[in-house]
């Protein structure tokens, strides 16, 4: 164990090992995360302070969370990053600006939070490239929301950078923060150690049974232990601390600290009572803003009695001894006394230095209604949001209401906390406000976003059509007050039944469809999304002959629209998922799928908007998946998936089952599969099933079974949705065929010639002559075997190329053509063999066999194939950028590029760059790893 300047911490030993292998990790360059949990009093800070008397030869920055603290966005990590930001000129301009907005040193686009994350990290990287940096952060259950989604958020990406983050959280009020990181839970000391600590602080042996006792009833918490003994002496313990009945002994650990705590401000002046309550009152720890608020009350700093009795620290800044005793002094105290606490600190506070925090305690002063305090909350909870923190506006805003007196005014504030309060993901606190704006006199306006919102908290807690009356509803509203907003709801509208998989009924997004164009709502102000709905709901009304023109009209736009703005970038990522997720089958054209999904790759990328990064991933992976570079899409896949990690959400499963389709990896797919189906049947997401039906059409197509593939097909058929009918019925006419049932492939056929024909594009053409040739026979079959490997070429579908080909020989082989098979069954082989398409390629191999052919099954290669992640970073240092580019480029420091870089050259043999372009083109890419990497921009 390293030499500690503190002495021994009693009954610790396995702790401050683990804590000293931690340090020793971080001095030899490695990155390390550790959250200590443990309820109240068992001793987290302490193993923090022998952390940082030990960080010898470190940089130590620290972060406490505060209770009686204002939800002040980033207020925590400002405090953590202020040793460092006189290195924020070096970090790359999109983070330093978002890091500059978060922090309020300037006005700008409120930041995405994953950006200010990726700035955090960068910036604690360049500052351990002297020392290794050291983040130790107290009570971190108690952060500002955002600041303590942004570090967990920096705590995932940590790889190779010498940077070390430990938290202490407190159970049970933390039990839901950091969940997943590396933990060391710390219980109470064992009877030994307990007796051993009590006894040092009485200061004199006790009576074995009298210690025994005391350790029990304080269940080894430290604190409680040093406490309840502090100034009794081993004769008055002898006689039991709770022999009086005292309320202070009873209840939970905790709970009879605090109120020791309590008792012993009982035997002190009123001056320092009051003293004590204004620094409780107020969480920064200034000692100066508390001798103005003192003045304020014309009271003399008098803090020395409460030093005497071991509550309070007095410097430069104040500290009490505890989180406990803060929250004993605060809430022993009277409401009027609180008030007038926090009266005397607004008084104090600067108005133009921290507007926020003094908006704040005037509302904590207020004792009934007061417009004043209520619109400087409300000017507060807008600079919170242009921060970017939501939580913060949702707080400010939501006592904003609390003290407006006028019904009116405070409808209006309800409204927009509940609103903030949804997009902060919070739906139970926003119903509860929404409920407060029902019972207020709201305008036409504010009634239409009242009802879009219980539409948007429904629909986020059950994916069911009972959504769609209400956003049509709040459609119509929007309409009769002319606002922009109807024509976006109409399309949320539709967008919503068509996931809930209902088409038709009254309910159905024909209806919706039909509702939106007879409305005659304004324009939108965004051309792009006015000709979406036009082009969608002349799809739905009109039929495919006339409104597939339309759709692709309004797809060409969304693909080329200018984005002066921010705004209007973020506005774009959020209307192109309705596109690509919901309409982009229905023009079969891949390459606008391509083009769009790569937009908003990039868009999301420029903008660090990672919360679309992932879903614009997964729509670009999708791509590849057709255009048959299956390894492009497991690196966009892992990216995808890496992010959403790291952000918190739940994993993008889709494309992930798609690619185990086409490559035949039904272990991979069932499970995942029937997770998903039964999350459809919870949540009402009936077009979970449709597109669950198409994928395993797939899986059972290529592994030969057909009567499996025949009965999944017709479940992406026959559900009432609209997103795979098409590519369901591709896969329902190869194994209906398969199967002998000629007469359910022609009812497919049939309704897939009408699906394609308006389309009129490479992969619709190439799918119709396909499906017309498994029914067809003689030369009529030949030439549409033909024409379909030829269509599905022109329209960039590698996948369907290469099935076609393999169709087409299977045919050949059976009608006795076995040279001219060999011929294509050769080349379905080669291309499924070169995309790792397993199950297809051995479909194929098992043909070539039946002709006659020797084919040997494909050599498993013993080779140090690239990640996708290394292949990544290999690809953009073989372009010739810099570590300090390629960390900019990528969701990592310069650190882990240099790291990913020797791993590249040990796999390929090299020892520089320059030999890296001609590696690369021999070296095949592994498909997935376990890493996880994220690009922005």
């Amino acid at each position: 164990m390293i030499a500690s300047p503190l002495p021994d911490l009693v009954g610790r030993h396995r702790e401050c090992a683990a804590l000293d292998d931690l340090l020793v990790g971080l001095r030899e360059g490695g990155s390390r995360v550790l959250v200590i949990r443990g309820e109240a009093g068992i001793g987290k800070t302490v193993l923090l302070e022998y952390l940082a008397a030990q960080a010898s030869r470190t940089k130590v920055t620290r972060a406490q969370g505060i209770e009686a603290d204002m939800e002040l966005p980033y207020a925590s990590l400002h405090q953590l990053c202020a040793p460092f930001l006189n290195e924020l000129d070096d970090l790359p301009d999109p983070q330093r600006e978002a890091l500059r907005v978060a922090f309020g040193m300037a006005a700008g686009d409120p930041p995405d939070r994953f950006l200010v994350g990726l700035a955090v990290l960068t910036l604690l990287t360049r500052a351990s490239e002297t020392r290794p940096v050291f983040v130790l952060i107290d009570d971190a259950q108690w952060l500002d929301q955002v600041s303590l989604q942004t570090l967990e958020f920096v705590a995932r990406r940590l790889l190779a950078e010498a940077v070390a983050m430990v938290f202490a959280v407190r159970d049970p009020e933390g039990q839901g923060a950091l969940t997943g990181l590396p933990a060391l839970r710390i219980g109470g000391l064992d009877a030994s150690a307990a007796g051993e600590l009590l006894e040092t602080a009485v200061g004199g042996r006790l009576e074995k049974r009298v210690r025994d006792r005391f350790v029990a009833e304080m269940h080894g918490n430290p604190l409680a232990l040093l406490e309840f003994s502090r100034g009794r002496s081993a004769a008055e313990l002898a006689y039991g601390l709770d022999s009086s009945g005292h309320p202070i002994v009873q209840g939970p650990v905790a709970t009879r600290i605090e109120r020791d705590f309590a008792h012993r401000l009982s035997s002190l002046p009123e001056a320092t009572r009051t003293l004590l309550l204004i620094a409780a009152a107020e969480p920064v720890g200034d000692a100066r803003l508390l001798a103005r608020a003192a003045a304020t009350l014309k009271i003399t700093p008098f803090a020395d009695p409460a030093k005497v009795v071991g509550l309070i620290e007095f410097g430069e800044s104040v500290r009490f001894r505890h989180p406990l005793v803060r929250s004993a002094v605060y809430h022993q105290a009277t409401p009027e006394a609180r008030r007038a606490a926090h009266r005397a600190l607004a008084a104090a506070t600067d108005p133009v230095l921290d507007p926020d925090r003094r908006a704040w305690h005037a509302a904590q002063a207020a004792d009934g209604p007061d417009e004043e305090v209520a619109a400087g909350l409300e000017r507060a909870a807008d600079r919170a949001r242009q921060r970017g923190g939501i939580a913060a506006e949702a707080v400010l805003l939501e006592r904003a209401a609390e003290v407006t007196p006028d019904r009116e005014p405070r409808g209006r504030r309800a409204l927009a906390a509940a609103e903030a309060h949804f997009s902060a993901a919070a739906p139970d606190r926003a119903t509860e406000l929404a409920t407060v704006a029902e019972l207020c006199p709201l305008s036409t306006l504010d009634r239409a976003r009242l009802a879009r919102l219980r539409a948007r908290i429904l629909f986020a807690r059950s994916r069911s059509d009972e959504a769609a009356p209400l956003l049509l509803d709040a459609a119509a509203q929007f309409t009769a007050a002319g606002s922009p907003l109807a024509r976006e709801t109409y399309l949320e509208a539709i967008s919503a039944t068509i996931f809930a998989g209902r088409v038709h009924g009254p309910t159905g997004a024909r209806a919706a469809a039909i509702a939106a164009r007879a409305s005659g709502a304004p324009p939108s102000g965004s051309r792009a999304a006015d000709l979406l709905l036009d082009g969608v709901a002349a799809l739905l009304t009109d039929g495919y002959e006339g409104g597939v023109p339309a759709l692709r009209g309004a797809l060409e736009l969304l693909a080329t629209e200018e984005l002066r703005t921010r705004e209007s970038t973020v506005r774009w990522l959020l209307l192109v998922p309705v596109a690509l997720e919901a309409f982009i089958h229905y023009a079969w054209d891949l390459h606008a799928w391509d083009t769009l999904s790569s937009r908003a790759v990039r868009l999301a990328r420029d903008i660090g908007a990672l919360g679309a990064l992932p879903p614009a991933l997964i729509y670009a992976g999708g791509v590849h998946i057709h255009y048959g570079d299956f390894a492009e899409a497991a690196r966009m896949i892992d990216e995808a998936d890496a992010l959403a990690a790291a952000t918190g959400h739940a994993p993008h499963k889709y494309a992930t089952l798609v690619l185990a389709a086409w490559r035949g990896e039904a272990d991979v797919a069932s499970g995942i599969i029937e997770e998903a189906r039964q999350r459809a049947d919870q949540r009402g997401e009936v077009s979970l099933l449709g597109a669950m039906g198409y994928i395993q059409g797939v899986l059972y197509n290529g592994l030969a079974r057909y009567e499996e593939a025949l009965e999944a097909a017709r479940t992406g058929i026959e559900h009432d949705g609209f997103n795979f009918v098409g590519l369901s019925l591709v896969e329902h006419v190869e194994a209906a065929t398969r199967c002998g049932e000629p007469d359910q492939a022609r009812a497919s056929l049939d309704r897939l010639v009408d699906l394609t024909r308006a389309a009129d594009s490479g992969w619709a053409r190439g799918a119709r002559a396909r499906s017309q040739a498994l029914l067809a026979d003689g030369d009529e079959a030949d030439r549409l075997y033909r024409a379909a490997i030829v269509e599905f070429g022109r329209g960039g579908v590698t996948v369907e190329v290469a099935r076609s080909h393999l169709l087409y020989g299977e045919w050949l082989r059976r009608t006795h053509h076995r040279s001219l098979a060999r011929e294509h069954l050769r080349t379905a082989h080669g291309m499924f063999d070169g995309m790792r398409a397993h199950a297809f390629a051995e479909r194929a191999r098992r043909e070539l066999l039946a002709t006659g052919e020797h084919v040997r099954a494909r050599e498993t290669r013993v080779t140090s194939a690239l990640t996708p992640q290394e292949s990544q970073v290999a690809a953009l240092a073989a372009d010739g950028m810099t570590n300090a580019k390629i960390g900019a480029e990528l969701f990592i420091s310069p650190h882990t590029v240099e790291w990913h870089l020797r791993k590249v050259y040990t796999k390929l043999g090299i020892n520089s760059r320059r030999a890296l372009p001609v590696a690369l083109a021999s070296t095949p890419p592994a498909d997935r790893n376990d890493e996880g990497m994220v690009r922005v921009g």
